[in-house]
């Protein structure tokens, strides 16, 4: 494959490897939590990630990054597991590997549940950027966000996030969009940016495949548990946030899917992986040194080898892992390459394409109809903000724009005709659609509305016992 076809030189000049020093292990037992099952590739492990292998990724991160400016992500499981001295011996490591000039920077995702003063202090004073995951107030959070008792979460979380606020650590939110808090979108964004005080939020939309059992099939399952957000509910509740954040929170409140859609109408690469043309630049590494080709892809077919016997560089420049990346783009159904907002989308993450388009070809991504909502849903605004940076002036003066003369999406469905295209962009009449009288909008194959109830914990895999991991639980 020529490097033209690969839209560029292979391997690239610059990856992101998430690590897991404790693998899958987690206090928690978040119920639609996909990585847990991940503990069945490694039966009998003591899943705490070695010293080697921690100097390994850091020294080689530091090796192959070419700026000044190297970024060592810990993600889990539960990082925190590995205790304070781990990390006090990695900022050793990052010290006496670092090259002068070089700044080394460290990303750490947790729960925030195992949080203590001990831990703020050393997160702030490296200047860790820490990710919490909180999934909205305490009844949303608390449906799916569970201990293994099936307890709730949300007093614990909220407790590390204020622990964190009061050593001055950076805090970036990360929300996941299941079937519960996806049906309020506004509470869920006006608790985190008014009560959580973020000022930086992702979301992460919740789809879970099953396989004709009902159970956990993460690349291979056609179906969706009744906890995965439904493509179209996905769709409305960016809709949502974005016309809040659009007229009150720009330049105050930086939402990583809008930040991504700034960029792509900018004219520039989207910064995020799902929304970029390839992938191959975002990988895995797990506690013993293997090697993945992306955190959704950690099974034995995309296993690019160890790092303690060969260089991260070189395992990325495999051609199995640039034909990884090149898939993404060379797979699209034909219904995506005609789209309007591929520009913006191209065609979201793989993981995700397991439904037929319209003509009945396959590969087509399940959120497909969220998206194209969403795009669509923000292209003047979008057109507006880019304007505004390329005459030099600031971005926040779209929040008076969209105040002014912003129609909110129920005006304008009542001022299409019946038989008109429907303004969402799903190619329907607004009558069949969005218009009065339409059918509520699909969930997820199968399944009932889920009542917002405390969830129950995802039962722990059984592979080390030879046994496939049990059914996935429901909620309610």
């Amino acid at each position: 494959m020529s490097p033209e076809h690969t839209g560029g030189a292979w391997p690239p000049p610059s990856v992101h490897v998430m690590s897991k020093p404790t693998g899958a292990i987690c206090n928690l037992g978040c119920s639609y939590c996909y990585f847990l099952d991940k503990e069945a590739l490694y039966p009998g492990d003591r899943f705490r990630m070695p010293d080697e292998v921690a100097e390994a990724y850091v020294s080689q991160m530091i090796e192959a990054t070419r700026g000044p400016e190297v970024t060592i992500t810990w993600q889990g499981g539960e990082p925190t597991l590995m205790g304070v001295d781990f990390f006090r011996r990695v900022v050793e490591m990052e010290e006496h590997h670092r090259r002068d000039g070089q700044t080394v920077r460290n990303a750490l995702q947790t729960n925030g549940t195992l949080l203590t003063d001990e831990w703020c202090e050393l997160l702030a004073a490296h200047d860790f950027l820490v990710g919490l995951s909180l999934d909205g107030p305490r009844r949303l959070h608390d449906a799916h966000r569970v201990n293994k008792r099936g307890g709730g979460t949300f007093d614990d979380v909220m407790a590390g996030l204020r622990l964190l606020q009061r050593h001055g650590v950076d805090v970036n939110i990360l929300t996941t969009v299941n079937r519960v808090n996806g049906a309020h979108p506004l509470e869920t964004y006006r608790f985190l940016r008014d009560d959580a005080g973020a000022e930086w939020i992702q979301f992460i939309p919740i789809v879970e495949r099953l396989d004709e059992h009902g159970r956990p099939a993460e690349l291979s399952g056609t179906k969706v548990s009744e906890r995965s957000v439904g493509a179209e509910q996905f769709g409305e509740f960016l809709v949502t946030v974005f016309d809040e954040w659009v007229r009150h929170d720009v330049g105050e409140v930086f939402v990583q899917t809008f930040e991504a859609a700034v960029a792509t109408w900018s004219g520039l690469p989207a910064g995020l992986c799902v929304f970029e043309e390839t992938c191959g630049r975002g990988l895995a590494l797990e506690h013993n040194g293997d090697l993945y080709s992306c955190d959704h892809f950690v099974d034995p077919d995309h296993r690019l080898g160890n790092i303690v016997d060969t260089q991260i560089v070189e395992l990325v420049a495999k051609p199995a892992q640039r034909d990884f990346g090149t898939a993404k783009r060379d797979e699209l159904p034909q219904y995506c390459r005609e789209c309007d907002v591929r520009f913006a989308c191209h065609g979201e993450c793989p993981k995700n394409r397991f439904i037929t388009t319209p003509d009945g070809e396959g590969g087509l991504n399940y959120l497909c109809a969220g998206y194209k909502r969403f795009f669509g849903h923000i292209d003047e605004p979008m057109r507006r903000i880019v304007d505004l940076l390329r005459s030099r002036r600031q971005p926040t003066e779209i929040m008076a724009i969209a105040e002014r003369e912003g129609l909110t999406f129920a005006d304008v469905v009542r001022r299409a005709g019946r038989n008109d295209p429907c303004p969402c962009g799903s190619g329907r009449k607004t009558k069949r659609c969005h218009g009065a009288g339409a059918p509520a909008a699909p969930g997820p194959a199968g399944a009932e509305p889920v009542p917002v109830t405390l969830g129950r914990p995802r039962p722990r895999v059984r592979a080390a016992a030879g046994e496939p991991p049990g059914p996935a639980p429901t909620t309610g």
